[in-house]
């Protein structure tokens, strides 16, 4: 007699994850978020995919920034904005504080 297995997740997943993991014949429990607890998933969703950025090894590194975008994206509608908004926003931050091109680390601030 087979005991059947649970995974438990509790995470934001993509939409069609679900059809997936059927179609691996397995039954996935699953249920649309309230709008009060999207924010919090999606924020959560992009903590997990910038980890595995991190931990990614190289030939997986696009895969995963692919990830950080889909979350982004979808973490600029939950707030409202359109995808220009924030290309603007970032232009005008890059131009008031510039960008990362320059690869400077900040080790210390002496005041005086």
């Amino acid at each position: 007699m087979s005991r059947e297995q649970k995974l438990v997740y509790g995470m934001l997943v993509r939409d069609r994850i679900p059809e997936m993991i059927v179609a691996d014949g397995q039954t996935p429990k699953l249920r649309a978020l309230a709008d009060r607890e999207l924010l919090p998933a999606l924020i959560a969703k992009l903590h997990e995919e910038a980890e595995e950025v991190a931990s990614a090894e190289p030939e997986a590194r696009l895969g995963e920034l692919a990830d950080v975008r889909e979350v982004l994206a979808a973490l600029t509608l939950a707030l409202g904005f359109t995808e220009a908004e924030v290309d603007e926003a970032a232009a005008d931050k890059r131009a008031a504080r510039g960008g990362f091109a320059r690869r400077l680390w900040l080790d210390e601030v002496h005041i005086p």
